[in-house]
């Protein structure tokens, strides 16, 4: 019988990353340069002195038609050295544009706060944002503002980690893996996730919702933007597989902050609708059974479980070889392992609480 019902599952959730990978490969038309809208970078750094260099000089390093870029940097009420050492990276570059969060712009907090404090004082018809512990290639704003044709609303990009160890490539596997699950979904018209630290939208269609200031408070904002704009019916949001739209930004250093990390995107992910609550049931029952059939000891559960590598790595393989990145074999079984715990772990976790602790303060 558990043979049966492993067979089942590991067939449904073929089927599945079928379906994501096709959408992920979507093809989308472009700009030429000399079409590319003005653009804003905004990022919210809160207590950041360890990245925000690093991060600043990414952003400087950006290729853009003159006149058209501005890049907003939020101190969010640091209470380090961050504000100091963005002031004085910026002096002299005048793309840049630096504010500290004042204003509570209607309900919001924390990081969504900041967002919506630099959008404020930016110009630009495209919005993008990431975080201040990433790294943009040079080609980010103008490979995503290419993308931004007739009635094109969102356009989101993939984000890697550091991977040195097997601990940092487990974690740059996850990324790539929920972000092709999510550029699937979006690709086919069902948006299911976007992440915040490369992803953008055009600021005709942020002001018809409202902004940050109209959407409910969530600990992912990021997610509750693209449902608002996707609830308009109007735009098109898409999710394209495009090496010069990569962003890299820093792993998790611990276990502890990895909790954190993902109860703040499972407690966001309780916003999903019926179809997002069904990718994660099949990716749980899915998982359950893994982690169950070791114990069976029979030759069939082991050759499906087998089958269920194969079909992880040549889920992630061709687009880790599309973005230009190399996934090592040590750091892909670390991954399985990994996946396998926290997706059975996580809805655990949330039926004790759905407080989220994030940069020095709780949600």
């Amino acid at each position: 019988m558990l043979e049966l019902i492993l067979f089942v599952a590991l067939c449904l959730y073929f089927i599945q990353v079928v379906i994501f990978i096709i959408g992920a490969n979507k093809k989308y038309n472009k700009l030429d340069d000399s079409e590319l809208k003005s653009a804003s970078v905004i990022v919210a750094a809160r207590n950041e002195e360890q990245n925000i260099l690093t991060c600043l000089e990414s952003l400087n390093e950006l290729e853009y038609p003159l006149g058209k870029l501005e890049i907003v940097i939020v101190n969010d009420n640091s209470t380090d050295k961050t504000g100091e050492l963005i002031q004085n990276y910026i002096t002299d570059k005048k793309r840049f544009k630096y504010l500290v969060t004042k204003e509570k712009i209607g309900t919001l907090k924390g990081k969504a706060n900041a967002i919506a404090n630099g959008i404020e004082v930016s110009t630009g018809d495209i919005i993008l944002t990431t975080d201040a512990d990433c790294t943009v290639s040079k080609t980010w704003v103008k490979t995503i503002a290419s993308y931004y044709t007739e009635n094109v609303g969102i356009v989101c990009g993939y984000t890697t980690q550091n991977d040195k160890t097997p601990f940092e490539g487990m974690q740059a596997a996850d990324f790539i893996y929920l972000l092709i699950v999510a550029a699937g979904g979006m690709n086919w018209g069902k948006p299911l996730s976007a992440i915040g630290n490369n992803m953008s939208y055009s600021r005709k269609a942020y002001n018809e919702v409202g902004g940050y200031a109209k959407i409910p408070f969530s600990v992912t904002e990021d997610f509750k933007l693209l449902m608002s704009i996707y609830a308009l019916k109007k735009y098109k949001l898409i999710y394209p597989l495009d090496k010069g739209a990569l962003v890299t930004s820093k792993p998790c250093e611990n276990i502890k902050s990895i909790y954190w990390q993902k109860k703040r995107w499972g407690v966001g992910g309780l916003d999903s609708d019926f179809v997002g609550y069904g990718v994660m049931a099949s990716g749980f029952v899915c998982h359950l059974f893994n982690f169950i059939a070791p114990f069976a000891l029979s030759a069939n559960i082991l050759i499906m479980l087998l089958l269920k590598l194969i079909i992880d790595y040549g889920f992630l393989s061709p687009v880790y070889k599309k973005l230009n990145l190399r996934l090592k074999m040590t750091h892909f079984l670390a991954f399985e392992v990994y996946f396998i715990i926290y997706v059975l772990l996580l809805p655990i976790v949330l039926l004790f609480g759905r407080s989220v602790k994030w940069k020095g303060r709780e949600f």
